[in-house]
């Protein structure tokens, strides 16, 4: 294999994020840092990573998603940055935020500012190196507000203008940013979705996403047929949209 990637996981715990570095190994050595709140699910993932390709090197690091000195402070320690991955978040019910102010804060802070402030701190990073990529994971629920995840769907949104906002920055440099946009997933994160919703396999969509990464794409819709539904869905007039139990 070449030189180690340099690649560095924040949300390293997220289902489509692990299968995406399972894809990598299977291709290039890392030299990876997985980042997370988890130790123990941190662990399992470093040993499951480790076994599948053992010339790979990953350390772990804890932090708190939320404490912009401590993000700073973990990104000013990674060194070097080849690929970076931003994939953390949590799926807390509509109706939830509905009924508490708390959980809302929760939704918009783990959802959007966090991953705002580790693109923010890595971008900065990578603007300093002269090359990198930045991977975003933001969701086909930004795309268009609806009833049924309108808060999560608008941390998603935050992030998708901020990638633009990036993306716009380093136009024409060897710093380049992606933002995924995955559609409903087989996780743990929407396990009690299955009886409802459709999901698509993990291995699918992470397939999808690391043919993206590579090809450098800007906007990376998993599985792609989510491009041509959400176009649909931007695009409906509002009269016929507010009829829509969706």
């Amino acid at each position: 294999m070449n030189q180690s990637l340099r690649v560095l996981a924040i949300g390293a715990t997220s289902g489509i994020l692990q299968q995406c570095l399972r894809l990598r190994l299977q291709e290039e050595n890392i030299d990876g840092i997985l980042v997370g709140r988890d130790l123990r699910r941190l662990e399992q993932m470093a040993d499951d990573l480790r076994v599948r390709q053992p010339e790979s090197s990953w350390r772990i690091e804890i932090v708190d998603f939320l404490d912009h000195h401590a993000i700073e402070t973990l990104i000013a320690r990674c060194g070097d940055i080849d690929l970076a991955y931003v994939a953390h978040g949590a799926l807390i019910d509509q109706l939830d935020c509905e009924q508490s102010l708390l959980r809302t804060q929760e939704s918009l802070s783990i959802n959007a500012l966090s991953p705002a402030l580790f693109c923010s701190a890595i971008a900065t990073r990578l603007e300093q190196q002269g090359h990198g990529q930045l991977v975003i994971f933001g969701s086909v629920a930004g795309d268009r507000g609806r009833r049924s995840n309108y808060v999560y769907g608008a941390s998603k949104a935050l992030l998708a203008r901020y990638a633009q906002g990036l993306q716009h920055k380093f136009a024409g440099s060897q710093v380049h940013v992606s933002l995924v946009k995955p559609g409903p997933t087989a996780t743990a994160m929407t396990a009690h979705l299955a009886a409802s919703t459709r999901l698509a396999p993990v291995d699918k969509v992470a397939a999808c996403i690391e043919r993206g990464v590579r090809a450098k794409k800007p906007v990376i819709y998993a599985p792609a047929i989510w491009a041509w539904i959400m176009l649909i869905i931007i695009h409906l007039p509002r009269q016929i949209f507010n009829r829509m139990k969706i």
